[in-house]
Parts: C-alpha cells; sequence; structure tokens
C-alpha cells in the first residue's frame, strides 16, 4: 500500500497588542485563580484566552496534528471526538530509521512549561514522519496557541509505543515508508 501525505501549517504572524493583552489578561484572571487552588485543582484544566485556546484549536485541525496523534481521525475523515484528539496512536510509522509511534501530546505537554514547549519546538527534530521543521517555521503565537489548547483537553490516554530501531519488528500495524 502506498501513501503519501502533504502537511502543511499556516503561519499567521499576527502579534503585538493583541498577544500582549491577552497575555497580561491571562496572568491577571489566571494566576491568582491558580494561587487560590489546591494542587490537584490545579492539576485540572486551567483557562486561557479564549481566542488563543480557538487558534490553537485551529491549528491543531487543519495542520495535520491530528492525523497522526489521534487515533483514528485519518480514516475517520476527521469525525473522532475531540476528547480524544492528541492522545497518541499504536500504529507505527515504519522506515530505514526504524519504526516510530506519534507521541500522546496530552501527556508530552502536561510535562511541559511554556517556555520549555518553545525552546523544544524550536530546535527538535525527531525521526519521520513528524514535520519538525513545519513546526520550526510556526510563530511563536501559534506555538503558544498549540501548547495552551493541547494543555486546555488535559491530560487523557497513555504514552505511545517506544521508538524501535531497524531491524526490530513491530508487534502491530504500521505504515512502511520505502527506503
Amino acid at each position: 500500500m502506498k501513501m503519501t501525505f502533504l502537511l502543511q501549517c499556516p503561519a499567521t504572524r499576527k502579534t503585538g497588542a493583541a498577544l500582549a493583552a491577552a497575555t497580561m489578561l491571562f496572568t491577571v484572571s489566571v494566576v491568582p485563580w491558580a494561587a487560590a487552588q489546591s494542587p490537584q485543582q490545579q492539576t485540572q484544566r486551567i483557562p486561557a484566552d479564549r481566542a488563543l485556546l480557538e487558534h490553537g484549536r485551529y491549528l491543531v485541525k487543519t495542520a495535520g496534528c491530528n492525523d497522526c496523534h489521534t487515533p483514528g481521525y485519518a480514516a475517520a475523515g476527521g469525525k473522532v471526538a475531540e476528547k480524544l484528539w492528541l492522545t497518541g496512536d499504536t500504529l507505527g510509522w515504519s522506515g530505514p530509521w526504524g519504526t516510530t509511534y506519534p507521541t500522546n501530546l496530552r501527556l508530552f505537554m502536561h510535562s511541559h512549561t511554556e517556555a520549555s514547549w518553545l525552546k523544544t519546538a524550536r530546535t527538535f527534530q525527531p525521526r519521520p514522519p513528524m514535520p519538525w521543521f513545519n513546526v520550526h517555521a510556526m510563530t511563536d503565537r501559534d506555538l503558544r496557541a498549540i501548547y495552551h489548547y493541547t494543555r486546555s483537553l488535559g491530560p487523557a490516554g497513555k504514552a505511545a509505543p517506544d521508538y524501535l530501531p531497524p531491524g526490530q519488528k513491530p508487534a502491530g500495524p504500521v505504515v512502511t515508508f520505502p527506503g
């Protein structure tokens, strides 16, 4: 079976006063609220700027994140409940690099601060088929939006299977790249 993928990421460049205002609103409204919560309550969903969350949702939906990181998303034509989005998958991607699995981004983002996510997003180069070069091309606003949207979903699911080096046979289904 031959599969070809074209992944594109819209790169909006609007920053400045709107982002500063959103950041100020977030700091003024969320930080005092979070400080008054118990540690268990703080791990639950924290409200963030609605426009930033909607932008993050839009990017996750249109940039192809769900195609790999949400089980069954592509096969269902995108008709997968949002509560399942970005929970990783056991469908492997196999090629000359070995076999990789889509990370559970909801767990991944909950292990990062915004600053550590921005640094990771600017420097990481994971194995194929992850289009890291598209992530590198995103604006800080885009990356922050994806971060806050993903965190707003809350942690869910379990970690994806571990990477398998070349020559090791995966236990489950895989998409095989030529090479």
